[in-house]
């Protein structure tokens, strides 16, 4: 199981209202410690409701150049985009032009994290009310949302590198 973090909690005002995050990890296997993922989607809570959401989401992946569907962006070799992740004390620090986050990772996926040296980021177009900040989300619910109808053409898919503290 794992949990989302909220980012705006107070972003009601806001057509894209509260954006969550949340991280989830493939299965590991004897050879790879499996594949780090994390998630950024709206509870659709925010001004004119879920539909409103869904166009100022969809706004502002545009507005930063990622396109919506199956295409996958590499952030580490695109300086287009201003983005970044710190992963560091089970914490992953994400920041992107519209919103920045910090929500607590297990340590099996800040292991895959650093050990992979990228993150693959889904930025979700469509909201997901169900997953509020807070409660946990059961695997099969994380799946459910994330191989349904449109989920994948509706989404922007990125590569986002790691960072970590330099001591």
């Amino acid at each position: 199981m794992t949990s989302s973090t909220a980012v705006f909690p107070d972003s009601r005002r806001s057509p894209l209202g509260t954006l969550t995050v949340i991280p989830w990890c493939s299965e590991p296997t004897a050879d790879d410690p499996g594949d780090p993922l994390l998630m950024v989607y709206s509870l659709g809570d925010g001004a004119g409701g879920p539909e409103a959401g869904q166009a100022a989401m969809r706004a502002q992946l545009e507005q930063l150049g990622l396109s919506v569907g199956k295409q996958l962006v590499d952030l580490g070799s695109d300086s287009r985009f201003s983005a970044s992740l710190l992963v560091e004390a089970e914490r992953a620090v994400l920041t992107l032009p519209f919103m920045r986050a910090q929500c607590p990772v297990p340590p099996e996926w800040q292991h895959a994290a650093h050990a992979k040296g990228q993150v693959y980021l889904i930025l979700a177009v469509r909201p997901w009310p169900q997953a509020v900040p807070g409660r946990a989300v059961p695997p099969e619910e994380l799946r459910a949302f994330v191989s349904g109808e449109g989920f994948l053409e509706g989404s922007a898919h990125c590569l986002l590198p790691v960072l970590r503290v330099r001591t």
